[in-house]
C-alpha cells in the first residue's frame, strides 16, 4: 500500500523511474542517522540523456525540464535509500544545482526551480529545501543539468 507521497505523485501521474546505478567509483547515497546524502543525479527521461548548454542548445524552459527529470532521479535513490517507502521522506533539506550553461547565461536559478517547483509540487511543505544554482563550464557525457541533494528520512 502507498502512502501518502507515493499518492501524490500518482495523482500527478509521474512515476519514478529505477535508481540509477552509479557511473564509476561511488556509491549512489549515503544515510548517517536520519540524514540522506544523495550523489547527483543527471537529466535523463525515457529518450535517453538531456544534454547541451543551457544558452546555447537549449532555453530555459528545455533546461527546467531537464532539471524537472533531475527530481524524479532524486526521489528514486530516495526511495531505493528507504527500502522502497518512499514515505519515509521526512523533508527536503538542501539542493544543489549544476547548469550546463554558456558563460554569459545568469537564470541558473530558474533552471533549477524546475527540480524545486516540481518537489514542492510532489511534497508539499516536505519539499522546501535550501539551494544553490551555479553555472558549469561543462558537466560529465554533456549532460543539461546534475543536482545533488540532501534529504532527511525516517532511520
Amino acid at each position: 500500500m502507498s502512502g501518502p507521497f507515493e499518492a501524490r505523485l500518482a495523482d500527478l501521474g509521474v512515476t519514478l523511474p529505477d535508481a540509477a546505478a552509479p557511473a564509476a567509483n561511488y556509491v549512489p547515497y549515503v544515510q548517517i542517522g536520519d540524514t540522506l546524502y544523495v550523489s547527483g543525479q543527471i537529466s535523463r527521461d525515457d529518450d535517453g540523456l538531456i544534454t547541451g548548454k543551457v544558452g546555447a542548445d537549449l532555453d530555459v524552459e528545455a533546461g527546467a525540464a531537464a532539471a524537472k527529470t533531475c527530481a524524479l532521479q532524486l526521489l528514486a535513490q530516495v526511495k531505493e535509500a528507504c527500502g522502497g517507502d518512499l514515505d519515509k521522506l521526512v523533508r527536503v533539506v538542501k539542493l544543489t544545482g549544476f547548469v550546463n550553461s554558456t558563460p554569459d547565461f545568469a537564470d541558473q536559478p530558474k533552471v533549477i526551480n524546475g527540480c524545486s517547483d516540481f518537489l514542492v509540487e510532489a511534497l508539499g511543505d516536505a519539499g522546501r529545501h535550501a539551494r544553490s544554482a551555479v553555472s558549469a563550464g561543462a558537466l560529465p557525457l554533456n549532460v543539461a543539468v546534475e543536482i545533488e541533494g540532501i534529504f532527511q528520512v525516517k532511520p
